[in-house]
């Protein structure tokens, strides 16, 4: 029997940000294992949609035969609770929850008032709940959703090759994530501001269009401490300009404040770097105790006093090292994530 379902999502499905990328590849896995993917694209003004694009939403779920499984993206589902109310009782409707819209950094009062008005109602108008790593569970809490009713299914790494490094001159340092207020950009050029060396060089790989005012912040902090010659904001990168970053670093560095797993994280341990970030979460799951170094959320001087050991001390670069080659093989993988979602949406296609 052929399985079929509808993913609902808002903006560029080809998107270089974890939750895209997770999408994409849940759509192409399906696809693998012969199931039918149609993909609905909404406007990219979710989660704060414009009147045209609730309109638009509006259209596509009703547009969509009775009985039609519907996996929906959390950016867009929080924020059209009257639609899912609509249409869950003729539709069976899954959502898929990256991170929960009230628990994004940086949200005024007002607006994540009403963002936890509106997800509470779509996600307990649901048929199923799926998070994409254990950490979303307690941010879930407060929608009093039956723990029955939620499924956990971590995304994947891709086997890679291990990074040869700078091999002599300034360290290499990496970070991967969009410029927005949850990554904690500024945390880290405040960190790196005060390490005591300037024999290191960081590239941000990440979207520069998403949070035009961390933007302008990063790079005023930038300019004002005189990093120019050692900070780069490349931007969102393809895959393959990604892989020659990650082939010529050394060290993975991530200061953000909240994470529902850090995907960013497991595909720098796949291409054997250590890492420094923050406990957020699966990190201490993923890098342990041998392939890196954790630290509490927004803490700079922790994350200073980390780089400059790291930086300092070779023989500790070299055992972190070491242990993230032997943290590779451990990695899960894409086919299981795909394997695990295709289990959850099985029942539903034969209700």
């Amino acid at each position: 029997m052929t399985r079929s379902v509808v993913l609902v999502v808002p903006g560029d499905l080809d998107s270089r940000t974890g939750g895209y990328i997770y999408d994409r590849r849940i759509v192409d896995g399906l696809r693998a294992k012969g199931w039918t993917v149609d993909v609905q694209g909404l406007d990219g003004s979710f989660p704060r949609p414009t009147p045209s694009a609730t309109a638009h939403a509006r259209d596509v779920f009703a547009n969509l035969p009775d009985g039609t499984l519907v996996m929906v993206d959390s950016l867009a589902l929080g924020a059209m609770a009257e639609i899912v109310e609509q249409h869950g009782i003729r539709l069976r409707i899954v959502a898929l929850v990256h991170l929960p819209l009230t628990a994004d950094i940086g949200l005024d009062e007002a607006t994540a008032a009403r963002f936890a008005s509106e997800e509470r109602r779509a996600l307990r108008a649901v048929a199923v709940v799926v998070v994409t790593g254990r950490a979303a569970m307690p941010l879930l809490a407060r929608y009093d959703i039956a723990p029955s009713k939620v499924v956990v299914v971590e995304p994947g790494a891709d086997p890679a090759r291990v990074a040869r490094g700078s091999d002599g001159g300034p360290l290499q340092l990496l970070c991967v994530a969009t410029l927005n207020p949850g990554k904690g950009h500024s945390v880290l050029i405040t960190a790196l501001a005060a390490v005591p060396t300037r024999n290191w060089r960081l590239t941000c790989a990440g979207s520069l269009t998403r949070h035009p005012p961390t933007v302008a912040r990063v790079q005023g902090m930038i300019r004002d401490l005189r990093l120019e010659d050692h900070i780069t904001l490349a931007g969102e990168l393809d895959a393959t300009a990604m892989e020659e970053h990650y082939d010529r670093s050394d060290l993975f560095v991530l200061a953000t404040l909240r994470e529902t797993y850090g995907m960013a994280v497991a595909e720098a341990l796949a291409h054997g770097l250590p890492v420094v970030t923050t406990a957020t979460g699966a990190a201490q799951d993923l890098v342990g105790s041998e392939a890196g170094i954790l630290l509490a959320p927004g803490d700079d001087r922790s994350l200073t006093d980390a780089l400059t050991r790291f930086m300092a001390d070779e023989d500790l670069r070299s055992r972190l090292a070491a242990g993230a080659r032997r943290v590779r093989p451990s990695l899960r993988r894409w086919d299981e994530t795909i394997a695990t979602m295709a289990a959850t949406l099985e029942p539903l296609c034969d209700e």
